[in-house]
């Protein structure tokens, strides 16, 4: 496997990320997955990588829980940094279905678009996709907080039990369907509410949880009073028969 030690970044080489120093350059075109993925798992928490030529690699940096920082420079495949629990992971390029799925905690920011599912049952830690998500963003979240630059597919945050989802785009359809505490922020505009999601007013602390979703996500200056918030109805919690073609 082709590691290169302790070698200074330049902002060119990390892209969109943050220029990191003293890092461990990977290049997967050399190494296998499962290598890369052990040589992630193994570090002590202080570690600084570099992943070049992922190729779309699926499952790239999954399961880690140590507080690495972790640059992918290039497209990724399905389930990229999976089951994330205190690493900080960068890609710079496109990412495929269930990115950051049941992330505990640690941030996953994607330059690029996500396809289906980003953020699926995640429990913690937050998730920015500077493009678009595709269908089923946030799916059954549990906890996460997911800021997405551009718009997201429909079904997004179905299930969504608890966390935060902000949209700076647009969303598709049968947005929040059968949630339950999830807070939804959209700037843009909605192609048609799930069962059970309605919008609701935007209060003090509204505007205020969401400048501190923004502002750590990355996008300071965007202003919250564009927004519009969407919860849950609370029709469907317990079984009603006058309610049962909604289930």
């Amino acid at each position: 496997m082709t590691v290169i030690a302790d070698q200074d970044l330049t902002p060119d080489q990390t892209s969109a990320a943050e220029p990191t120093t003293a890092s461990r350059v990977i290049n997967l075109h050399d190494a296998s997955l499962r290598e890369v993925n052990r040589m992630l798992q193994e570090s002590d928490g202080t570690g600084r990588f570099l992943v070049t030529d992922p190729r779309g690699a699926h499952a790239l940096a999954v399961g880690l829980d140590r507080p690495d920082e972790v640059i992918i420079d290039g497209p990724t495949g399905y389930y990229t940094a999976g089951m994330n629990d205190g690493a900080h992971v960068t890609v710079n390029g496109n990412v495929g279905v269930g990115v950051a799925e049941n992330m505990m905690s640690g941030t996953v920011r994607v330059h690029g678009s996500a396809s289906q599912s980003a953020g699926a049952t995640a429990h913690g830690g937050l998730l920015v996709i500077t493009g678009d998500a595709g269908a089923r963003c946030g799916i059954s979240m549990k906890g996460v907080d997911i800021v997405v630059g551009g718009s997201i597919g429909h079904m997004s945050c179905f299930m969504g039990q608890a966390g935060r989802l902000v949209v700076l785009g647009d969303a598709g359809d049968a947005l929040g369907d059968s949630l339950y505490e999830v807070h939804i922020y959209v700037r843009g505009s909605v192609t048609s509410l799930g069962a059970d999601c309605v919008e609701k007013p935007m209060r003090s602390e509204h505007h205020d949880e969401l400048t501190d979703l923004l502002d750590r996500a990355g996008y300071a200056d965007a202003p919250t009073a564009g927004f519009r918030r969407y919860g849950s109805a609370r029709t469907l919690y317990n079984f009603d028969v006058d309610n049962a073609s909604a289930y």
